[in-house]
């Protein structure tokens, strides 16, 4: 039986981690190059903390929240959850992870069956993990939560919009009762006025379910809006970290300087 997690505890934890990919042979004979996606980057995840990491495409950030996840692994360091090594490997051996730890992705439509009924969606972590309890009524639960109405579960994902597709894929990942939430660009493919509501769903369902959330963006608005601490990543290394207000309000790396200053600001 694990012990009760208090506030504050680390959760996940990663450590040195580093991400080297072999890159194809430009000549016959020529040596093989790499490219680094990682290079020591180290990251707590308290009980109900919010953590974003930040920074433009090709940074390394979706490469380290899938390493987080077990998804992707890491060429040296390590990652641990409650001090269990998170290895990938077959389905069956990471269960105990996929319990604690969820996925928000970015585009909701590619990331839902288009043959399955909302239900069977949102029910099949259940199944998958084997979850306790009524599973019919913890779907009723979930939709309720994200503000989908419980009695179009037995629609299908085309019918819906984007907005709602999402808080669909939301339903799904906190269905098993995660104690983690990974959010990986989850509005980026969402309309202005949809992102804000997303957002707001997401900070709600914090303090209701008391969830860590990682919320993985290149948008410092995103970012700023939901997490209380920041990590920014430039070319796989971590250059700044801290207080998300702090950062963005005054921040110490050139790097970090010229992200906040490309943020679009009305008159």
């Amino acid at each position: 039986m694990t012990s009760p997690v208090v506030s504050g505890d680390v959760l996940l934890s990663a450590r040195g981690i580093e991400r080297v990919y072999r890159l194809p042979r430009t000549s016959l004979f020529g040596a093989r190059g790499e490219r680094r996606a990682l290079d020591g980057v180290d990251l707590d995840i308290p009980a109900g903390a919010s953590i974003g990491i930040v920074g433009e495409s090709g940074s390394g950030k979706s490469t380290l929240a899938r390493i987080l996840l077990g998804l992707d692994k890491a060429t040296a360091g390590t990652v641990t959850y409650r001090g269990r090594d998170v290895r990938p490997g077959p389905p069956a051996s990471l269960r105990w992870l996929r319990r604690e730890v969820q996925i928000v992705f970015q585009d909701p439509l590619s990331s839902l069956d288009p043959r399955m009924t909302i239900a069977s969606i949102v029910r099949e972590p259940l199944v998958g993990l084997d979850v306790d309890g009524d599973h019919t009524e913890r779907v009723v639960e979930v939709l309720s939560a994200v503000g989908i109405d419980p009695d179009a579960r037995h629609r299908y994902p085309h019918e819906f919009s984007g907005g709602q597709q999402q808080r669909i894929a939301i339903a799904r990942a906190i269905a098993p009762r995660p104690r983690v939430l990974v959010a990986d660009e989850p509005v980026s493919a969402l309309d202005v006025s949809v992102r804000a509501q997303i957002l707001d769903l997401l900070a709600h369902l914090m303090r209701e379910f008391h969830l860590s959330l990682v919320m993985v963006s290149h948008d410092l608005g995103v970012i700023n809006t939901l997490c209380d601490d920041v990590l920014v990543l430039h070319r796989g290394r971590c250059v700044e970290r801290g207080r998300a207000a702090d950062v963005f309000r005054d921040p110490t790396d050139d790097y970090t300087r010229r992200l906040v200053a490309a943020v679009p600001r009305l008159p």
